[in-house]
C-alpha cells in the first residue's frame, strides 16, 4: 500500500531520497550546542540562531518547534502562578494561560521569528488538549473527563487564532503527558481541526510510539538508533520519519546514523 506525504513534506528540504525527518533536538542541543546553558526561549533571535545551527549539524527537512515547552517556561511567572491558581475549576489554570495576552503575543513574535528566519515548514507542537489541561490542573486528574478535554480543546483553538500570520506548515499535538487524563476520541479535538483547516495547517497527532498527519502514519526512530555504535537502519513503511535525539546521544554518533539513513535511501532508490 501506498502512502503519500504530508503536503509540507511533498519536497524534502535536505534533499535526501529517504523519507522526510523530523528531528525533535532542544534536548540535544542544549547539551551539545548550548554546553548545558538554558535555552533562549526570552530571545527570538537567539533561539533562531540555534535552530539554525542545529539544522546545518543535522539537515531536518522542517523545523520542530517546541512551544508547549515555552509554555511551561512562561507558566513560572509569579503573577501568572497566582492567576492560574486563583480557583481550583478542572480547565481553570488551562483557559487563564493560554488567555494572557502578553504570553500570547511574545509566543506569537518567537514563533514568527524562528519561522522566518530557519527557512524550512514550520512544525508547531503542543500538548494535545488532553495534556495540556494534565499539566496544568493543580489537583489530581481523577475529576478530568471527556467534557472538561473538548472544553480544553476550545481554549486551546481560540489561543491558536494568535498565530493566524504566521507561516506555520503543521501543528502537531503531543499526547505524551496527558498523565492519568483517560484517552478521548479524535474528534474531541473538532475546534482545533477547525483552526487547522481554517488556517490550512496540516494537523498531527504525536504518542510515545506513533506519529500521524492528516491520519497518515509516520514511523518513529527510537532512542536506541541514536545510542548504539551499530544500530540497523530500520525499513522505512512510511511517507516521513519523526525522531527524538536523546539528550545523552553522541555527536559522532549521531553524524554517523544520519549518514546510515542517507545511504539506505540511496541504495533502496537504486532498487
Amino acid at each position: 500500500m501506498t502512502t503519500s506525504k504530508p503536503e509540507f513534506l511533498d519536497a524534502p528540504a535536505s534533499g535526501r531520497r529517504t523519507p522526510p525527518l523530523i528531528v525533535d533536538h532542544l534536548d540535544y542541543s542544549q547539551r551539545v550546542l548550548l554546553r548545558g546553558n538554558p535555552i533562549p526561549w526570552d530571545d527570538p533571535t537567539a533561539l533562531s540562531n540555534l535552530f539554525n545551527q542545529a539544522h546545518g549539524l543535522l539537515r531536518p527537512d522542517v523545523t520542530l518547534l517546541d512551544l508547549g515547552a515555552y509554555y511551561r517556561i512562561l507558566a513560572r511567572d509569579p503573577r501568572l502562578q497566582d492567576a492560574m491558581t486563583a480557583r481550583s475549576r478542572p480547565g481553570y489554570a488551562l483557559r487563564v494561560l493560554l488567555g494572557d495576552p502578553s504570553a500570547g503575543r511574545a509566543a506569537a513574535t518567537l514563533v514568527a521569528t524562528v519561522a522566518g528566519t530557519t527557512r524550512l515548514p514550520l512544525v508547531l507542537q503542543i500538548p494535545s488538549p488532553r495534556a495540556w489541561l494534565a499539566q496544568t490542573h493543580p489537583g489530581t486528574t481523577e475529576d478530568l473527563d471527556a467534557d472538561r478535554v473538548e472544553s480544553a480543546a476550545m481554549y486551546v483553538a481560540d489561543w491558536l487564532r494568535g498565530f493566524a500570520d504566521v507561516p506555520v506548515a503543521a501543528l502537531l499535538l503531543d499526547e505524551r503527558a496527558a498523565g492519568g487524563v483517560p484517552a478521548v476520541p479524535v474528534d474531541t479535538y473538532t475546534p482545533i481541526g477547525n483552526v487547522a483547516v481554517h488556517y490550512r495547517w496540516e494537523l498531527g497527532l504525536r504518542d510515545d510510539p506513533s506519529v500521524s498527519f492528516g491520519g497518515r502514519d509516520g514511523d518513529v526512530l527510537g532512542d536506541d538508533f541514536w545510542l548504539g555504535d551499530h544500530a540497523a537502519v530500520p525499513a522505512a513503511s512510511a511517507a516521513f520519519r519523526l525522531t527524538r535525539l536523546p539528550e545523552s546521544a553522541v555527536p559522532e554518533t549521531v553524524l554517523a546514523r544520519l549518514a546510515d539513513l542517507d545511504r539506505e535511501g540511496v541504495r533502496s532508490g537504486a532498487m
